[in-house]
């Protein structure tokens, strides 16, 4: 058994650094501030905020694998609030004593999470309808809330940034599961959110089985070719009715930005986004959107 921790820990930790890479120090630093009693700075996860007529749905947002509520919206949250929307952000897919760093947490079990949240937030707003934005895992993890727990009804619009919608085979490093004895099994039980988003899990065959999207919902997918957590990245992409795939660097060769930029720092990714939750007023994204 010594030998076979000895072999499979590295790799585990490896898959965890991979699929993980949404938060920073500095942001587990501003989670330990404010994760506790909930406030939140820049104007978002206001209860009392009340939809307009300009942007009448509020805004939740879903954090990537080792994200937080905080640590992944830095940019974006407060991006969206000086445009007018009422923005909201969860915690999900936690682990007992694992703070800050969640969506370690199997998959479904963090759509649940997600569908309770989405209610609490459309009672507080009096809306019938949210619009998702999901980074990575979130954008993901979100179709499993829309497809088998009743988001379907409740959602107007999911836009993924980067998300592994198919999976991920991280430039093949999964398949050296195979190689480590009870390498798999302990994925599976301690860290099972990673393990849901390898390339042909249960989760993501049973997600994807007859079709990628739901009447009624739009989607936009905006990916990046310099990805390297969701490999390949147009494995991101869906296809059906109401879906926009978008690579970054068709809007803006010189956008350098990887995995944990889009969700984080990149503004041609944000203004896109702002460009999917109101497509009545979009306008084009270029390198000096902003």
């Amino acid at each position: 058994m010594k030998l076979r921790w000895s072999r499979t820990l590295p790799l585990l930790s490896a898959l965890a650094l991979a699929l993980g890479v949404t938060a920073t120090p500095a942001a587990a630093e501003e989670a330990s501030r404010h994760s506790s009693s909930g406030a939140v700075s820049s104007g978002w996860n206001n209860y009392s905020c009340k939809p307009s007529a300009a942007h009448p749905r509020p805004v939740i947002l879903v954090h990537g694998t080792l994200g937080n509520s905080i640590d992944n919206w830095l940019g974006l949250a407060p991006y969206l609030v000086a445009r007018g929307y009422c923005v909201f952000s969860l915690d999900y897919g936690q682990l007992p004593g694992v703070p800050f760093f969640h969506g370690l947490g199997a998959v479904d079990a963090s759509a649940r999470q997600l569908a309770a949240y989405v209610d609490r937030v459309l009672a507080a707003t009096g809306t019938r309808k949210a619009d998702l934005v999901g980074h990575s895992q979130g954008g993901m993890m979100s179709r499993v809330y829309l497809k088998f727990h009743g988001g379907a009804d409740k959602v107007n619009t999911l836009v993924g940034l980067a998300p592994d919608n198919h999976g991920t085979d991280l430039n093949g490093l999964t398949r050296l599961l195979d190689h480590f004895p009870g390498a798999k099994k302990y994925l599976h039980e301690l860290t099972p959110g990673l393990a849901d988003q390898i390339a042909g899990s249960d989760i993501l065959n049973r997600l994807n089985e007859g079709g990628d999207t739901l009447p009624g919902v739009r989607y936009t997918v905006i990916a990046t070719k310099y990805d390297e957590v969701v490999t390949p990245y147009r494995s991101a992409f869906l296809d059906g009715p109401d879906v926009r795939n978008v690579v970054l660097q068709d809007l803006c060769a010189i956008d350098l930005s990887e995995h944990v930029a889009i969700g984080l720092i990149d503004r041609v990714a944000f203004h896109e986004t702002a460009n999917a939750l109101d497509p009545a007023h979009a306008t084009a994204t270029t390198c000096l959107s902003g």
